[in-house]
């Protein structure tokens, strides 16, 4: 398996660059915001959507060199991204994320949410700052994306109704849409062709159902130690993601578990074992594999460069976690 670090070495040092910079341009004006994103920026994850921005700028700007925009492009994507985790926590009560305290955690539901919105604020603000009306409606619709796909879950808990397609638009609102518009951003303040953006774009949409199509399945293959919070904490909220929704249509007992909320002594219990004994598993991981292989067949509107390579490997990297 490529490891994530060997698939960024071509943005590397613009990684540490951008993570030194979030923490500067959150934390100068409120300095209590600034340790909470200081504890986000420092404890997050591996920073794939920032490195998915760059990686597209450095394929396709001319010469392979970034501009300050392209850069900027790359911390408001984290931005954004960081923003909507914060509010995800404090809607779900989450104390863990990735094994680290949540925000709302350490520091109350109420700074969190005012973290999380001046997150969103200071995106905004850098976004119009760019003189891009393109790239400021792009991520403007990433920001209405992400209230839409929260909005949608929370309408949908306990729904065993739940259309699949219902399903892959909450993903792609939820996950994909950032993915994809800032993919698009990138090419758009690069000046390349329609038919590049429109790939990038694409690209970022496959690659982000395929991700998210993973990490539903990583909610019922991992232990609590490897993600960071309960393992089956999706499901325990009423959360139907694809293994769900794809063991429904062999075990039908489990419908009549999720109407009633899992509310008899181990019915969350049977109904991970329902999912684990159904071909819920394997169709989720199949489906993830078709969405990673239309993310990799978008790239090959691009010229051959070390960024072309590691965004292809991007598509076989999400698949391998969960080896």
């Amino acid at each position: 398996m490529v490891s994530v670090a060997s698939l960024f070495d071509p943005v590397e040092a613009d990684l540490q660059e951008l993570r030194q910079n979030l923490t500067n341009l959150v934390g100068a004006q409120h300095p209590v915001l600034g340790a909470a994103a200081e504890h986000l920026f420092t404890a997050r994850g591996k920073g794939i959507r920032p490195a998915i921005v760059l990686l597209a700028s450095r394929a396709t700007a001319v010469g392979g060199h970034l501009t300050p925009r392209h850069r900027r492009l790359a911390e408001i994507t984290e931005m954004i991204h960081t923003a909507s985790l914060v509010h995800d926590d404090v809607i779900d009560a989450a104390d863990l994320r990735r094994g680290v305290a949540t925000v709302n955690s350490d520091y109350g539901n109420r700074i969190a949410v005012l973290a999380g919105d001046f997150l969103f604020a200071q995106s905004s603000w850098y976004l119009a700052n760019l003189d891009n009306l393109e790239v400021v409606k792009l991520l403007s619709k990433v920001i209405k994306d992400f209230a839409e796909g929260e909005i949608r879950q929370n309408l949908t808990q306990f729904d065993p109704d739940l259309s699949f397609e219902a399903y892959l638009d909450k993903s792609f609102y939820k996950t994909a849409s950032l993915m994809a518009g800032s993919a698009r951003a990138a090419a758009v303040l690069s000046e390349t062709s329609a038919t590049i953006a429109d790939s990038l774009y694409e690209y970022g949409r496959s690659l982000g159902i395929a991700f998210q199509i993973v990490d539903d399945l990583l909610d019922f293959t991992s232990s609590t130690e490897t993600l960071g919070k309960p393992a089956g904490s999706d499901l325990s909220q009423g959360n139907l993601t694809a293994p769900v929704l794809f063991a429904m249509e062999e075990k039908p007992q489990l419908r009549a578990a999720i109407e009633r909320e899992f509310s008899k002594p181990g019915d969350l219990e049977q109904a991970l074992q329902w999912v684990a004994d159904s071909s819920g598993l394997e169709r989720s991981h199949q489906l993830a594999k078709q969405f990673a292989s239309r993310a990799e067949q978008q790239l090959q509107v691009l010229s051959s460069s070390e960024s072309k390579d590691s965004l292809i490997n991007l598509t076989d990297y999400v698949l391998a976690r969960l080896k």
